[in-house]
């Protein structure tokens, strides 16, 4: 089965396109999702987490002390580093997982992840698709959505790779622009990974 690779800047829609294609019966793994669900679920990761930041990471019921969490990691690109460092293989450990449950018929699943280049996860890739949208659109779109200002939008923008910097090391790109259907887009890079899947098999 092929493992692809697909990601995006914030506001470029990624989510969105994937979307399209679990209409398609393609499988998708939510790395950030699932991410913030084994902070609290994998013994490894909890154990890094309280040997690094302090047993108060955790509240006693076993959720998250997220504020602890942010009020250390933020603006400390070090400790952050840490956390990602952590946080990273645990991700990984949780795709092999839900990728070696997937039935035996599959041709491809996707691996949905805001860092894919940035962890080096596409490395463990077959295929990557960067999903791309012009810069004051997906500040348009993460201001509306999330309620904040340009200037906090820019700010995560600034721990992300550029699209430039991402296109470089993608092996696909689906440009999000009104101009262009993505949907028609998909449907192209669907019908290229079958192709490369039953070449595999």
């Amino acid at each position: 089965m092929l493992k692809i690779g697909i990601t995006g800047g914030i506001g470029s829609g990624k989510t969105t396109v994937c979307k399209v294609f679990e209409t398609l019966g393609i499988p998708v793994f939510y790395a950030d999702t699932v991410a913030k669900q084994i902070m609290t679920t994998d013994t490894l990761l909890i154990e890094g987490i309280k040997t690094t930041f302090g047993s108060e990471s955790y509240f006693a019921d076993g959720s998250l002390n997220n504020k602890h969490i942010a009020n250390i990691v933020f603006n400390n690109e070090i400790a952050l580093a840490k956390l990602n460092s952590l946080v990273h293989p645990a991700v990984f450990r949780a795709f092999d997982a839900w990728d070696a449950q997937l039935p035996k018929h599959t041709p491809y699943s996707l691996k949905e992840a805001a860092l894919l280049f940035e962890s080096g996860s596409y490395k463990m890739c077959d295929k990557n698709i960067l999903v791309t949208a012009p810069h004051s659109v997906k500040i348009e779109r993460v201001s509306a959505r999330d309620q904040v200002s340009e200037e906090q939008v820019l700010a995560r923008m600034s721990k992300q790779l550029s699209d430039e910097e991402k296109i470089k090391l993608a092996d696909e790109v689906i440009s999000n622009y009104e101009t262009q259907s993505i949907i028609l887009q998909v449907l192209d890079l669907h019908t290229t990974f079958l192709a490369l899947a039953a070449s595999y098999r």
